[in-house]
């Protein structure tokens, strides 16, 4: 951890002393742990690390990333060989696809790169058999990423915009580190890449995207590039978030402009979707005939619960049930 004596991870370069308590931009010392979780659809144990080199207005783990001055608490440290311990614990229970990495995320892990490599370093001792991920905003030094290239089997990495001014009003850091790293990761670690992505938000980096996917696209065509649309949270939390049209155009704009595989996820809806709307007429009777009450319970509908009128103490799926903990790496 000698790295944290002096700490020159991230593109601030602040040399604080993380481990006698000094604090650079990203505010912590040691790594600490927020929560872990094994996903199905990443096929991870995905380990959340407090602290971030950024300060975006958009983000929706704010209470995460910019530990510790949002006033919550989390488990702290947990050394390595017990996170693995626990990682082993939980992937032999896991009843999903066989999980292939302990994946970082945060914040923005790359400020605990070296416990992450002594993560993985533990992995190889206890022999559980799974590849280091990190999903990063790429905020890192050459050295840092070089190191993150050599340690990691699956990197996602997110442009959050293209100009300057804009990736500066939003995260509050320049963005030339972060496409310096990333033509960097496509030129040295192409096999890693899961995914580049950019989180669309209406007026502010929506205008972006075309000059992000030219970008990516010039590096290499083939790289897929996932585009997010943003929900209303944290400093924006009244700023509107992109519809269904929009996120569509957008795909079209970065396929335009020579990318091969982009995708969507996310949208902020002006209307009841069409399929709760639908259904809704399914449950006025289960509800005495009340609209209001049919329309609200079709969104539970929506989720896969059985009950009608609900009723969660008999449901036959209340040990597991599908309308709780929706969070979008989950899955549906």
């Amino acid at each position: 951890m000698t790295d944290l004596e002096s700490c020159r991870l991230c593109e601030w370069r602040c040399s604080a002393d993380r481990l006698r308590g000094e604090r650079g931009v990203c505010r912590t010392g040691r790594a600490e742990v927020a929560a872990t979780i094994c996903s199905a659809p990443l096929t991870s144990y995905i380990v959340t690390l407090l602290g971030c080199c950024y300060r975006c207005l958009h983000c929706n783990a704010y209470r995460i990333s910019q530990y510790p001055d949002p006033g919550w608490h989390y488990a702290g440290y947990v050394p390595p060989a017990a996170l693995v311990a626990d990682a082993r614990e939980q992937i032999a229970a896991f009843p999903g696809p066989r999980i292939r990495t302990i994946g970082f995320t945060g914040g923005d892990p790359i400020v605990h790169l070296p416990y992450i490599e002594e993560v993985a370093a533990e992995v190889g001792r206890q022999g559980l058999g799974v590849g280091i991920g990190i999903s990063t905003g790429g905020f890192a030094t050459p050295e840092t990423m070089e190191r993150i290239v050599d340690l990691c089997s699956v990197i996602t990495l997110e442009i959050k915009a293209w100009s300057d001014p804009v990736h500066r009003a939003l995260t509050g850091a320049p963005v030339g580190p972060v496409l310096r790293n990333a033509a960097s990761l496509v030129r040295e670690g192409r096999d890693a890449i899961r995914v580049f992505r950019t989180v669309v938000i209406p007026g502010m980096t929506d205008g972006e995207v075309g000059a992000i996917a030219g970008f990516i696209a010039s590096l290499d065509p083939s790289v897929p590039y996932r585009l997010i649309g943003f929900r209303p949270n944290n400093v924006l939390y009244y700023h509107p978030g992109p519809s269904r049209e929009e996120m569509e155009r957008l795909c079209g704009v970065c396929r335009d402009a020579g990318l091969e595989d982009v995708a969507w996820s996310g949208y902020y809806p002006e209307a009841v979707p069409d399929e709760v709307g639908a259904g809704a007429a399914r449950f006025t009777a289960a509800y005495g005939g009340d609209p209001a009450a049919a329309l609200t319970a079709a969104y539970a509908a929506a989720c896969g619960c059985p009950t009608h009128p609900r009723n969660c103490g008999s449901c036959p799926l209340r040990d597991r049930c599908p309308a709780t903990l929706k969070e979008p790496w989950r899955g549906r």
